[in-house]
């Protein structure tokens, strides 16, 4: 089984990295589920993530990721170039995540919400949960 990608269904730019996502990622590794589904709900109740996280959410080999480290670990299973991204591992968790903070923080404000969550195409629907 492949990662399990929690996102906000109600996001923009959330939706649109799905769409990024899926279109990178030709083996089918990842899953994905809006944070406002209820499996999307259940997963979080299941690996115990604090309501406080405000982020895209990797579920892999039963641990979950979150902010900047969900974000590079995405990265590092994507076709083309974009592994290359990893490299950004390197510098310190917590100066990542400030700027992840500050990005999701006012993504709504930069790109704008959604009223309901999207709607895959029947090609993408058997990778949602």
């Amino acid at each position: 089984m492949g990662g399990i990608i929690l996102f906000d269904g109600v996001c923009n730019f959330c939706d649109s990295s799905v769409q990024f996502i899926i279109k990178y990622d030709q083996a089918a590794y990842f899953q994905f589920a809006s944070i406002q589904s209820d499996a999307g709900q259940a997963l979080l109740t299941q690996y115990e993530v604090p309501e406080n996280i405000d982020s895209v959410i990797l579920i892999e080999h039963g641990k979950v990721y979150f902010e900047s480290a969900a974000a590079l670990k995405i990265c590092r299973r994507l076709d083309s170039f974009w592994p290359v991204c990893y490299i950004f591992v390197m510098i310190p968790s917590f100066i990542r995540n400030k700027m992840y903070r500050l990005f999701a923080k006012n993504r709504y404000r930069l790109f704008g919400r959604k009223e309901v969550c999207l709607l895959p195409t029947p090609s993408q629907r058997k990778r949602f949960l």
